[in-house]
């Protein structure tokens, strides 16, 4: 059962609470039109490990539980080097099937010339210079799997840790209670992914290129509706998987705006992928303009104003 951060541990706090926002002068409708519009930025985070198999991930899954390892995000020593995460000392590796290429010698054979007819040209095809067949000596390359120890789980590392948004104006700890939502440890065996949610929990990889956009992210389809969408039976109210993906991080774009956070170009970029040039339905865009406003407003003290000037 993974760890739960719960969503009223901002009350006991000791830090004073946030600071009231001023309010926003940002154009979300702007912002959406320029989602599809000017240039984005694909983050190289989605690309940093291997996908692996679902043989290796379920290897790798046993091996984690036979060991009283948490299953997470797999990568090499090197690998983890790269992403300024140090393996233990003392830590075993973790065995999966990997490709091998290696050099194999053919075999000889020897050649037949009899039903050969001179002078067709064939027979040069079959002997080598002056007509003496010849056996080669050269080798080939082939692909084998073996198994290899190569690789270690996140819960093998040393590396900072996730670190709840904090700013000024805005509280992740008060957004997550009044939102009724918890965050979760990490556990998902893909690296790539950046983070998830489940039900009213939502969880942040500790190697998240944008934590804070990840966090809005994943906020957003919980109060979009997408993760109770799971629940239903009918299947024709459920929101196409690339819908959802841009509702979820039109919202995390509005959010990094509002509160001046980096993140837009990594935003525009996702959307594309899933959306293109296409337009954001109408529809959707008052979906992510409510759930915006209900991110945000719910980090900042409940005194506040509406946080922003939309225009539809």
């Amino acid at each position: 059962m993974p760890k739960t951060v719960s969503r009223r541990s901002w009350a006991q706090s000791k830090l004073d609470p946030p600071k009231k926002p001023k309010q926003s002068t940002v154009d979300w409708a702007q912002i959406l039109i320029d989602a599809v519009n000017k240039p984005g930025v694909i983050s190289s985070a989605y690309s940093a490990f291997w996908n692996y198999s679902t043989g290796n991930q379920l290897l790798a899954m046993f091996e984690c539980i036979g060991r009283g390892l948490e299953p997470g995000p797999i990568h090499t020593f090197r690998g983890w080097l790269n992403l300024n995460r140090h393996v233990r000392r003392g830590e075993k590796a973790i065995t999966l099937c990997m490709p091998v290429t290696v050099k194999r010698k053919p075999n000889k054979q020897t050649l037949d010339l009899s039903p050969v007819r001179v002078g067709d040209g064939a027979e040069r095809q079959l002997t080598g210079p002056g007509g003496v067949a010849t056996d080669s000596d050269s080798t080939s390359l082939v692909t084998v799997f073996m198994y290899k120890p190569h690789w270690f789980v996140l819960a093998q590392t040393n590396g900072a840790d996730y670190v709840p948004t904090a700013l000024p104006t805005w509280s992740e700890a008060q957004a997550l209670h009044l939102l009724a939502i918890d965050r979760v440890r990490f556990s998902h065996s893909n690296g790539n992914c950046q983070g998830y949610a489940e039900n009213r929990s939502i969880s942040v990889s500790p190697i998240a290129a944008l934590p804070h956009k990840t966090l809005f992210h994943e906020l957003a389809h919980i109060v979009l509706g997408h993760t109770a969408e799971g629940q239903t039976l009918d299947d024709h109210e459920l929101t196409p998987r690339n819908l959802r993906e841009v509702e979820a991080e039109s919202v995390a774009m509005i959010c990094c705006a509002s509160l001046k956070l980096a993140g837009e170009p990594e935003c525009r970029g996702y959307i594309q992928n899933w959306m293109g040039k296409e337009k954001i339905p109408e529809r959707s865009a008052q979906r992510i303009f409510k759930a915006a406003d209900a991110i945000l407003k719910a980090g900042y003290p409940q005194s506040s104003t509406n946080l922003a000037e939309t225009s539809a």
